[in-house]
């Protein structure tokens, strides 16, 4: 297909589809039954639009974008989004189904809104993406997971966001590799339920670095400049209890100055393994309790072999165990268990060209 200006391209059925061609005004409409399988093939592609999506994948089972290699693909739109029937679709790329972007080509999005935005599943499995919003870089209701890709990612408010309003027990972040240069004026990556990270290399420069109820970091190479928390952990969802962990990786935080932390936890936090350079006036911070089992802690230049709160008054709590903060004494009983009791399999996905383990699993 070859896309001219002013004129929608209305693709209703299963199947592959290469788009090449410049046009302004122009949107690729996907509305194909509710199983179908639609490909999309971006070879040198530019499409500049004022007021609704470049790409708007109404009904289908899964749409994917691939960027053929070595192709530069260029989607736009430079002002203010139209609503459909009441409902914003305030993005470059807006899928009301599951998305998936893929391929060996580049994709630069310019948004006055959202980048990349899906009411399901956002998926990506390789590409390059140069993304400039004033809003979210890549948005998803369900999950946001990504196994591949470079991201040059600058946005006024988060660089990855998932979180579903309705339904707060959805809203996951999962990152098993990439190369991620992200600016934000607000979070660099953030899930409502879980965010995890098992691989991938990352700069990240935002107010909070990474941000979910359930932060889990597994290995990745990890650098953040932060003016507010490097990584958080607080509630935002129902089904999970509040919790930091990381289990590997290489992290380099350093903090602005004022009222800032490294490692925030709105509950527990734990240190397994991996090797954590801090540079902070304050380094952790945390309500419930923190355990060091592992790893390497740099904080200001010195190893720490223990855990205390920067913040808040706690000390040593029992047995000579870190101190639990704002809440003292009340919670001298609460044990925590590095035992697992069961398994997530959310994580486990066979689609297209990607594969994830059920790799995090939940106390």
């Amino acid at each position: 297909m070859t896309l001219e200006d002013g004129k929608d391209v209305t693709i209703d059925a299963a199947g592959t589809y290469v788009i090449t061609g410049t046009a302004k005004n122009s949107t690729l409409i996907i509305n194909a039954s509710a199983d179908a399988e639609v490909h999309l093939v971006f070879d040198n592609v530019s499409i500049t639009n004022t007021n609704k999506p470049t790409v708007y994948a109404v009904n289908a089972k899964n749409v994917y974008v691939t960027t053929t290699q070595n192709s530069t693909n260029n989607l736009k739109v430079t002002g203010e989004f139209t609503e459909d029937d009441g409902n914003d679709i305030d993005a470059v790329i807006f899928a009301k189904t599951n998305i998936t972007l893929n391929g060996l080509g580049t994709l630069n999005i310019d948004s006055s809104a959202n980048g990349v935005e899906s009411n399901s599943d956002l998926k990506v499995t390789g590409g390059t993406y140069n993304v400039n919003t004033t809003k979210h870089g890549f948005k998803a209701l369900n999950s946001i997971r990504v196994a591949d890709g470079t991201f040059n990612i600058n946005a006024t408010k988060d660089g990855f966001h998932s979180e579903n309003e309705d339904d707060l027990t959805t809203g996951y972040v999962y990152i098993a590799g990439g190369n991620f240069t992200i600016n934000s004026e607000d979070d660099g990556i953030q899930g409502t339920s879980i965010t995890e990270i098992d691989g991938g290399t990352f700069d990240i420069n935002a107010v909070e670095g990474i941000e979910g109820t359930y932060v889990q970091i597994n290995d990745g190479t990890i650098k953040i400049y932060a003016t507010d928390d490097g990584i958080n952990a607080s509630e935002k969802a129902t089904n999970y209890d509040v919790q930091l962990e990381i289990n590997g990786g290489n992290l380099d935080i350093t903090m602005a100055e004022g009222d800032t932390d490294a490692l925030d936890a709105n509950g527990t936090l734990t240190i397994n393994g991996g090797y954590i350079n801090i540079t902070a006036q304050f380094a952790f911070d945390f309500d419930l309790i923190a355990s060091l089992n592992g790893g390497t802690v740099i904080v200001n230049g010195t190893q720490v072999t223990s855990i205390t709160n920067s913040m808040m008054e706690g000390g040593e709590g029992p047995s000579g165990q870190p101190g639990q903060g704002r809440f003292g004494g009340l919670l001298d009983n609460h044990t925590h268990s590095t035992l697992w009791k069961h398994r997530v399999d959310f994580l486990y996905e066979k689609e297209g060209h990607m594969t994830f383990p059920n790799s995090l699993s939940v106390l």
